[in-house]
């Protein structure tokens, strides 16, 4: 059946505000061209979508050539504000930004092992408002946070996992029920993945694995541009993965003797220093991303550490593509940023021994970063589907 003028009206400008939110600012002629509405059509939903407060003129195009400039129409980027959190072991960092992710104030906050979960979650509470405080006096609507652990696929909770700090259960927890917000919580190696796969190394990429390497490490499963998330939320906890090298196997409730006892930081930290390996002192880089920025520059058994760390990682990323067969495998977090295409190439010639399927290995372009950038893509994409979309 056709649709109603009014399900029409709506599409239309569905579509316009999608693109203007992609690819914007667009006179009404590159809209007319991407629609391909007509003229009178594009005029009419401009002026419905301006009188809705969802979009204004910015700017002009034209300058180049003789006649009137054309005027640019692009989003209400200040009409509510979005915040990313990057929940780690021992901080948080957040960023506020506005609806087209720009960045507006960010901060930082250390937490000890030794902080009650009470004041621990006071003090986090209390740097996101003071930083959605200082980007403006716009509305907070979305926020997306990234954190360690498992997020139950049902309620969207973040859960009570082993060995990580109580408080990041009730910080979420807090935030949910203090912010007049959506607030939404998501792995932060899932996130990571959905920055890499928009803005980073995999953009050509819709099936792939990343291997977060940090602290911890973790895995990400994208196939077909959607991430997989497993029947309890747990799809990519490598860490626990049985390997050869390590000292016993891991349990259900601890990874140690896991692929996380090869490749974690304290690990990688010690395999360093066997080999005359010593991170910077003073760094703000984590140790065992700074102990491969030093390898690669020649110090000390340089070519030994690297060659045991990419048959370490081999190790895994075998096991992972045997299984699901992604055809790229990113390495990511601080150390896979650090380690660059060199230790890709590495990872990637001993895969080739290891397994048949043609496996290409890159290095993450986005580091420790990607987990808020891809904590504010899901914020805004929270509040785009909230505040960009006409009733039908």
């Amino acid at each position: 059946m056709p649709a109603s003028p009014s399900t029409a009206r709506a599409i239309n400008d569905r579509l316009a505000l999608r693109l203007l939110q992609q690819d914007g600012p667009l006179t009404a002629t590159q809209l007319k061209t991407s629609t391909g509405l007509s003229r009178p059509t594009v005029a009419d939903l401009v002026e419905r979508l301006q009188g809705a407060g969802l979009i204004q003129v910015v700017g002009e195009a034209g300058a180049e050539r003789r006649g009137p400039n054309a005027r640019l129409y692009g989003i209400v980027a200040d009409r509510a504000h979005l915040a990313a959190l990057d929940v780690r072991t021992d901080s948080v960092a957040v960023v506020v930004a506005d609806l087209l992710g720009v960045t507006l104030a960010e901060a930082t906050l250390p937490i000890g092992s030794e902080t009650a979960t009470d004041d621990a979650v006071e003090r986090a509470v209390a740097l996101v408002e003071r930083t959605a405080k200082r980007a403006g006096t716009a509305p907070l609507h979305s926020v997306g946070i990234g954190a360690p652990g498992l997020i139950d696929p049902v309620t969207g909770e973040l859960r009570d996992t082993t060995g990580l700090p109580a408080w990041h259960r009730t910080l979420v927890r807090a935030l949910q029920q203090r912010l007049p917000a959506t607030v939404l919580v998501e792995n932060e190696t899932n996130l990571a993945a959905v920055a890499e796969h928009r803005v980073g190394a995999a953009r050509d990429h819709d099936t792939f694995v990343l291997l977060w390497l940090g602290h911890g490490v973790g895995a990400a499963v994208m196939l077909d541009g959607k991430l997989r998330r497993g029947a309890s939320g747990g799809a990519g906890e490598i860490g626990f993965l049985p390997v050869p090298g390590t000292m016993g196997i891991p349990s259900a409730v601890n990874c140690d003797g896991g692929f996380h006892s090869l490749v974690g930081s304290v690990s990688l930290c010690e395999l360093a220093a066997a080999h005359g390996i010593a991170a910077p002192a003073g760094g703000q880089e984590p140790g065992a991303a700074a102990a491969v920025r030093s390898a690669l520059a020649g110090t000390g058994g340089s070519e030994a550490f690297l060659d045991t760390l990419a048959d370490r990682l081999a190790l895994g990323a075998a096991a992972v593509v045997s299984v699901l067969d992604p055809g790229c495998v990113l390495l990511s977090g601080e150390v896979g940023r650090a380690g660059g295409d060199a230790l890709a190439a590495r990872v990637e010639e001993r895969l080739a021994t290891m397994s048949p399927l043609r496996t290409e290995v890159r290095a993450g372009l986005l580091g420790g970063t990607a987990v808020l950038r891809g904590a504010l893509l899901a914020a805004r994409e929270a509040a785009q589907d909230a505040l960009f979309t006409p009733a039908l």
